[in-house]
């Protein structure tokens, strides 16, 4: 899966605009949340953020930083998406964790040499793992977890 394919798939899971009063990143728009938006010279009405937009920021600040692209195919998408949902560092401890390797939340050449010694499935289902013990103890759990926990199935019954 290449950033295009990956971005389309994304923008199946975060959808247009929202602004639910208790989800801490405020306004959004394509699962841009508005402070990354200012943070990427965006300072617009959220409403009018465009696909186009949030696929340069999503390139940029999230697929890049992950070395995305290097990653196995079975497992790219998961870190892609993780990162969306909780930042580029935290998706990258829940791989090196799935990893074993030190956790220090950028993936390097550390991290991409173990990758190669993981089977790809069994990645996937360690990375998802992590992810979604991770999620079960935020607060929003009770609000938001049901379509957290739907969004983490969904990526783990579909194929890379």
């Amino acid at each position: 899966m290449n950033f295009d394919q990956a971005f389309d798939k994304l923008i199946g899971h975060e959808g247009r605009f929202s602004d639910h009063p208790d989800d801490k990143g405020g306004p959004t728009c394509w699962g841009i949340t508005e402070a990354v938006a200012r943070a990427n010279s965006y300072f617009g009405d959220m409403r009018d953020l465009t696909q186009f937009q949030a696929r340069a920021i999503y390139r940029q600040c999230y697929w890049t930083p992950l070395k995305a692209d290097q990653l196995p195919e079975e497992v790219r998408f998961d870190v892609f998406d993780g990162a969306v949902n909780s930042g580029v560092v935290q998706s990258a401890k829940w791989l090196q964790r799935a990893l074993g390797v030190i956790v220090d939340g950028v993936v390097g050449p550390q991290t991409l040499a173990a990758c190669k010694f993981v089977p790809g499935g069994v990645l996937k289902c360690q990375y998802n793992g992590q992810r979604l013990a991770f999620m079960t103890d935020l607060g929003g759990w009770g609000i938001f977890g049901k379509g957290w926990a739907r969004r983490m199935a969904k990526n783990l019954m579909e194929s890379a």
